[in-house]
């Protein structure tokens, strides 16, 4: 007996057929299934738009159908951590899975700063609550396109959270653990210090590598080491350090200053023989774009391209260890 779908799968280009999985036809609704290994968005799209237009008006089929396939995604995480809390790494964290995304990178984040979360209000996110689909969340879009998830989208707003180490411990491999769909890297703004979140996220959740945040000044960069000696502890790759609020350019006179000192991050990553991945200024459009949910990384200006400086660097740690 001739196989009915032999008449649509003459219509198909050979590209085509080479990546056809399956194909049938059920009351008049032709379903293909085809392999999008390797494939960018725009190429996914122009073989969606292929297929239907080549199955689309044929006598026995009223809808056509497509679903793509592809092999399981490698993610990588990316941890931003601090020493001590007011540094700003939650800014740089955000920033940087903006400038990433820019870039062309499926990025991820998640706000594991599970007491004091900020990404909500960073993103313009704020109010959103995700939703969950087999028992997994959903993470919460946004237009700068990083999907998001943090504590801050699940608790009322203002309302303390007073858990103990393993509900904390909990709540991160719920964050970590969302159905991310096709994110290849995922950067996890984790809380300052080195407490219990930080030891889950080592043993549950090992991240790929650590970004480190300071600001210039001594006492900063002291808590910063301690936070790089337990990344190296649990064997996660440092990055490199970033130095944050450094140099402050006066908007009436355009002289520039150095309330935390300038230089201190780049002479300690030298010392600890880890790379310096870049500054960022201190800069008051930065506190002001932040504070309206517009991340200065999506922008065009000075701040902008710090941000996407950083992200190249990063990125070429990643693409360095892809075979890995």
């Amino acid at each position: 007996m001739t196989d009915p779908t032999d008449a649509l799968r003459a219509a198909l280009s050979p590209a085509i057929l080479a990546r056809l999985q399956s194909l049938r036809v059920t009351d008049g609704t032709a379903i293909a299934v085809l392999d999008a290994s390797g494939m960018d968005a725009a190429a996914r799209t122009a073989l969606e738009d292929e297929v239907k237009a080549a199955l689309s008006g044929r006598p026995d089929v009223r809808e056509v159908r497509i679903a793509l396939t592809a092999d399981k995604v490698r993610r990588r995480i990316i941890a931003v951590g601090s020493g001590k809390g007011g540094v700003g790494k939650s800014t740089v964290a955000a920033n940087l899975a903006v400038a990433l995304a820019r870039a062309g990178r499926k990025v991820g984040l998640v706000d594991a700063d599970i007491y004091g979360p900020s990404q909500p209000r960073l993103l313009g996110s704020e109010g959103v609550k995700p939703q969950a689909h087999d028992s997994k969340m959903i993470p919460v879009q946004n237009r700068w396109g990083v999907p998001m998830l943090s504590m801050g989208q699940l608790i009322e707003a203002d309302k303390a959270i007073a858990w103990r180490g393993p509900m904390a411990a909990g709540a991160l491999s719920q964050l970590v653990d969302a159905n991310w769909g096709a994110i290849d890297t995922l950067v996890v703004d984790l809380p300052p210090g080195t407490g219990d979140v930080q030891l889950t996220m080592l043993q549950k959740h090992k991240p790929d590598g650590a970004v480190i945040v300071s600001t210039p000044q001594d006492l900063a960069l002291i808590d910063a080491r301690r936070a790089m000696q337990l990344f190296e502890v649990g064997q996660v790759p440092i990055v490199g350090m970033v130095e944050n609020m450094a140099g402050y350019v006066c908007p009436h006179c355009n002289e520039v200053s150095d309330p935390f000192g300038l230089g201190g991050t780049e002479a300690a990553a030298a010392d600890l023989g880890v790379p310096f991945l870049g500054r960022i200024p201190l800069d008051i459009a930065i506190r002001e774009a932040s504070d309206a949910g517009t991340p200065p990384a999506a922008g065009d200006g000075p701040q902008a391209r710090a941000f996407a400086d950083l992200a190249v660097r990063i990125g070429a740690w990643l693409d360095g260890r892809q075979e890995r």
